[in-house]
């Protein structure tokens, strides 16, 4: 059974920092493209930011560029998320996921999300 997990989430003052990890088991997640959403109290999950398979393509929301940071560690089966600069607006659930195709939606495998609270 392929399960994404998560990791890292809490409760941060605004302007802190959190760095979340997904940790898949099941398979290995080398080729695959992986990516983070969030979902926000009583809004649409949304796209974060995603990685290609070997880490040469990244890609941002316009909300997070410049203060999150995608990364992976394919010898460890591992994707990160480096968040610096925290606003109480990046409060969600953040959820790991994992497809063949690099995208900013469509992906087959989602973790149960970790909870980031931002304090202002």
């Amino acid at each position: 059974q392929v399960q994404l997990v998560e990791s890292g989430g809490g409760l941060v003052q605004a302007g802190g920092s959190l760095r979340l990890s997904c940790a898949p088991s099941g398979r290995t997640f080398s080729n695959y493209a992986m990516a983070w959403f969030r979902q926000a109290p009583g809004k649409e999950r949304e796209f974060v930011a995603a990685i290609n398979w070997n880490g040469g393509r990244t890609d941002y929301s316009d909300s997070v560029k410049g203060r999150f940071t995608i990364s992976r560690d394919n010898a460890k089966n591992t994707l990160h998320l480096q968040m610096n600069s925290l606003k109480p607006e990046d409060t969600a659930v953040y959820y790991c996921a994992a497809g063949e195709t690099y995208g900013f939606s469509r992906y087959r495998y989602w973790g149960q999300g970790t909870q980031v609270t931002v304090s202002s």
